[in-house]
């Protein structure tokens, strides 16, 4: 994803709000550098496709702009990915048929990713298996597993951002990792069936 591009089109969207003083204006900017290709990511691991998470990305930053006197110095991140949650949760529900596609999409361009044949054929089975597993999710755990495990958030940031309590977002964990290991087992076997152990 080409951030420069991004940031364009994303200030085009904030150019509804209200014009702010400069360092409001700086301000933004920094947070969108900081915080695009994560929150982008963040995006697909949730379910959604390319096209829907350049389209969630660009409404998250446009709710940022909307409340960026509100957003806490430091806590740009957690209240960045609070909204991608809300903005993928939304997506999912408004386009459940598209969910599929989007899998199938994110299984399609991981070769795409990937710099060179042979070091990166395991690289590119280890991606294809991290979406597969994640994709056989129930979004509840799967947000959860994602924000802790890839995203690097505590279970308490977790916990607010979800607006659930700790204990049920602890309980959510687990259950993730669970539902995590037993597909990732089903995942390798079938990886294995295909084409041997490597």
């Amino acid at each position: 994803m080409n951030a420069a591009v991004e940031i364009g089109s994303a200030k085009g969207s904030m150019s509804e709000r209200p014009p702010a003083d400069a360092s409001t204006e700086a301000r933004l900017e920094e947070i969108f550098e900081a915080h695009y290709d994560a929150i982008w990511r963040t995006l697909r691991r949730l379910g959604l496709s390319e096209a829907q998470a350049d389209d969630g990305a660009q409404r998250v930053f446009v709710v940022a702009a909307r409340k960026i006197d509100t957003i806490v110095d430091g806590l740009e991140g957690r209240f960045l990915y609070g909204v991608a949650v809300r903005v993928a949760s939304e997506v999912r529900r408004r386009d459940p048929a598209r969910r599929e596609i989007a899998g199938e999409e994110m299984l399609a361009g991981l070769a795409d990713e990937a710099p060179g044949p042979e070091d990166s054929l395991l690289a590119d089975e280890a991606r294809e298996a991290l979406d597969a597993v994640l994709g056989e999710m129930p979004d509840e755990l799967r947000e959860v597993l994602v924000l802790v495990e890839l995203e690097e958030l505590t279970v308490p940031d977790v916990a607010e951002l979800l607006s659930i309590p700790v204990g049920t977002a602890a309980s959510r964990l687990r259950r993730a990792r669970e539902s995590f290991s037993e597909a990732a087992r089903r995942v390798r076997a079938r990886l294995d069936r295909r084409g041997g152990s490597r």
